[in-house]
Order: C-alpha cells, then structure tokens, then sequence
C-alpha cells in the first residue's frame, strides 16, 4: 500500500472538513490540517477524526500548504481543500498508481459545482489541479494566491475531484470579494505600482480570455457568469492595490 499524507488548509470549514477528511482516508494513513485560526468547531472535528492539526496564522495559499508539508510522516503527499473530495475514479486511480518515481506528480480533473450545479463552461472543465506529489522533489511555490505545484514532470489522469467552490452565487459574490482583497495584498507585497490603467486592461484581458479563447460565447448562462465574475476579479484587485497605495500615503502624510 502507497503511504500518502494528505494536507488539508482550513478556515472555518465545519461544515466540510468531516467528509473531506473521510474522503481521502481510505488512502492516506496520515492526515494534517493546517487551520487558519477558525472561530468555529473546524478544529475539534479534525481531531476527533484523527487528524494532526497545526495552528498557523494564514500566510497565504502556498506557504500555508509549504508548512503544512514539513510535519508530514510520509514523502508522498495529496495537497486538498476542504470543500473538495475524491470521487470514486480518482480513488480508484490512486489504489492503481505504484508511486515508484517521486519526480512526477499527479494531477486530476477538477469538477466545480455551485450548490449542485456544475459549471463547466469558459475553463472550468477540465480544471486540472496538481494534488499527488513527492516532497524530495517536488513543491508548491511560495505564493500567496494561484500558487501551485513545482515538479519535474506531471501526469494527468483522467479522474476527478469534486468541487464544492460556491454554495449559491450569492456565496461566490462574498467570495470574490476575500479573493480580491487576498489577491490586492499579494500583488502589494511583491511590490506592484498603482496603475490606472492596469484594472481596465486586465478586466478587458478576462473578457478575452474567458469569452472568446475559452468559448464563453457558445455556452450560454454559464459562460456569461464566469466570464462576469472572472473580470469583476480582475478589476477590483487592481482597484484594491490602488486602494492600498493610497492608504500608505496617508499614513506617510500623517
């Protein structure tokens, strides 16, 4: 049997952490949570299901998985979130895989679901993900979002996790609105300028991207929507890091 830690990054997941966890213990004998300070029972029902749980401040999409990766008891190691789970091919795959060469990573299907609606128009199927890799050669950058992993070789296969991203499109419009802000800071500390320009050309960037080379166009409702939410996200992060600028200066003059 192939000895895998799986790693799961947590914030207030109650809701989702029991059946993430139970979903991938049937092939990972060792479990972590990294948990970002939650205020509600996130903690307590990672334990009582057997899980090693670290405390750690969020520091953002990779470096809170790179931490997570250094308590691991096993080198081979399924990176996961907690709203996400194994269906039954991708289990299947991994009871198949021999694990026998740790420079390649695995990477699966990723099926995106609003409540019990699954998009998968303008790219967001398929959404390869890479989850399996083997920490001796292999790592996620060191990035605060859309971070990913690092290997010398990956393998896709054709098997899926499924994903709860958004429970309505009222929760993907709150969502937007910390993936902005997480995305504003990130682009702030690697030292972007203001830009009046940049929210405009890369809201008009997402419009071509998801609408004409991810064929938007051609898939209804569901195209239009992300094809929406992709530039709001474009433009308000670059709006947020003018903001950013603005409040230092404010407080330089103060």
């Amino acid at each position: 049997m192939n000895r895998i830690t799986g790693i799961i990054i947590t914030l207030n997941e109650e809701d989702n952490i029991a059946e993430c966890i139970k979903g991938i213990s049937s092939f990972c004998d060792d479990i972590i949570v990294v948990d970002s300070l939650s205020k509600d029972k996130t903690v307590q029902i990672a334990e009582e299901m057997g899980a090693r749980v670290y405390l750690q401040k969020y520091l953002g999409d990779g470096p809170q998985r790179i931490y997570g990766a250094q308590f691991a008891k096993n080198d081979w190691i399924l990176s996961i979130d907690a709203d996400e789970r194994p269906e039954a091919d991708m289990l299947e795959a991994i009871a198949n895989l021999k694990l026998d060469d740790p420079s390649t990573a695995y990477a699966f299907r990723r099926k995106s679901y609003v409540g019990n609606h699954w998009i998968k128009a303008a790219g967001f199927y398929p959404d390869y993900v890479t989850r399996l890799y083997n920490r001796t050669t292999s790592h996620y950058l060191d990035r605060k979002s859309h971070s990913k992993v690092i290997a010398p070789k990956t393998t896709k296969l054709d098997s899926h996790i499924y994903h709860l991203t958004y429970e309505s499109y009222a929760h993907w419009l709150q969502r937007l609105d910390w993936f902005t802000t997480r995305d504003a800071w990130a682009l702030y500390e690697r030292g972007v300028k203001p830009s009046n320009i940049k929210p405009v050309t890369s809201c008009i960037g997402a419009f071509i991207r998801k609408m004409i080379i991810k064929g938007g166009i051609f898939q209804g409702l569901d195209g239009m929507t992300v094809t929406l939410t992709s530039m709001m996200r474009a433009y308000m992060k670059y709006i947020k890091l003018n903001e950013l600028h603005e409040e230092k200066a404010a407080n330089q003059r103060d």
